[in-house]
């Protein structure tokens, strides 16, 4: 009896494989929905400036980015961290989002929010709104720039609510561009500016691909990243953390280390043995699909293959998917695609002499 509450208690330790500081942190999957670390992860907390990655998502998913923007005297609201934009000025939107998430300017965000949503009401209602469109079920916002408000309200989430932000706003190709800027130079109608970004990670560890800082008193330090080594892609959050950078590292090394990623989907070789329904056809998925296992879990990888019998499928719809288990756990699935062959064109004898002398 003791050896099988011994095994019981293995098996279902909480996912903590190293000690760090921060007060709530979160390690997960940015291909699938597989959670490597995890502490506190649903606590409610200030999220300070990594408020700016749902900024950034929802600027470029409502405006057009390379629009140039006259800077009002709402920009005199602004305080905090800055980078110095005058009344007057003329950027483009993705400039000013470079300056939001690089240097964390607090006054590229209330410009971003006037032009955007005309104004910081209606930009914050965008922020909540995507927010439960994602599934971030502990988020509130009330600005884009993560200060804590006049009435001491400030933005509110959780580390798992991040990750899932991040991880829906990585798929966008925009956002990963500015989401992994280091270095950039911008020139307005005024002035040059020239920025490195605060996030000193992807100045000093090799695999990071993106990230973006916080720190308010009240919500104290605050960071996200991501990384990714040798098809091994992931999202790191850390709440209130004093030795955020330091940790970050520590997290991924200990996830690279321990993890291998195995194909367990291959877009060029992709085929469904046993199916006879679509046999005449080709079945097909777009990427090729990787899952990180250690050596104990190689034998818990399941496929399972669901497909909707259509008899006149188009061209490039969707037929199926496949589902990816880890123990019982499905832990990513792919869409099936279907490339229908077109019909031999039936001639007359008369227009294949046709077609036989014009080849001449």
């Amino acid at each position: 009896m003791k050896k099988v509450v011994f095994l019981f208690v293995i098996l279902f330790l909480p996912l903590r494989v190293v000690a760090i500081s921060a007060a709530s942190a979160i390690v997960m999957d940015l291909d699938n929905d597989r959670i490597y670390y995890e502490n506190n992860i649903n606590d409610e907390r200030l999220i300070a400036s990594i408020t700016k990655i749902m900024t950034c998502i929802v600027t470029i998913e409502n405006a057009d980015i390379n629009k140039k923007v006259t800077v009002g005297d709402e920009v005199l609201k602004a305080y905090g961290s800055a980078i110095y934009i005058e009344i007057g000025e003329e950027l483009t939107l993705k400039d000013l989002l470079l300056g939001l998430m690089l240097r964390s300017g607090n006054d590229t965000a209330v410009v971003i929010a006037k032009e955007v949503a005309g104004s910081m009401e209606n930009f914050a209602y965008m922020m909540n709104e995507l927010a439960s469109n994602i599934g971030m079920k502990n988020t509130v916002f009330y600005n884009a720039h993560g200060l804590e408000e006049s009435n001491g309200l400030g933005n509110t989430s959780t580390a798992y609510d991040m990750a899932i932000l991040t991880k829906y706003a990585y798929a966008n190709e925009t956002f990963r561009e500015i989401f992994g800027t280091k270095d950039v130079v911008v020139k307005s109608n005024k002035k040059t500016y020239s920025w490195t970004s605060k996030n000193k990670l992807i100045h000093r560890y090799d695999f990071i691909t993106g990230g973006k800082t916080g720190f308010t008193e009240k919500a104290r330090r605050t960071l996200v990243t991501t990384a990714s080594k040798d098809n091994i892609n992931l999202v790191t959050v850390t709440l209130n953390d004093p030795n955020d950078f330091q940790d970050h590292i520590t997290l991924y090394n200990d996830i690279f280390n321990k993890y291998k990623a195995v194909l367990v989907l291959d877009e060029k070789n992709f085929k469904i043995k046993k199916d006879d329904y679509y046999k005449d056809y080709t079945l097909y998925i777009k990427d090729n699909v990787y899952v990180p296992i250690t050596e104990d879990e190689r034998n818990n990888l399941k496929i399972n293959y669901v497909l909707t019998k259509n008899k006149k499928p188009m061209d490039g719809e969707v037929v199926g998917k496949a589902e990816i288990f880890l123990k019982e756990k499905i832990i990513h699935t792919e869409d099936i695609y279907i490339k229908v062959p077109k019909e031999k064109e039936k001639l007359s004898w008369w227009q294949k002499i046709i077609r036989w002398f014009k080849s001449w």
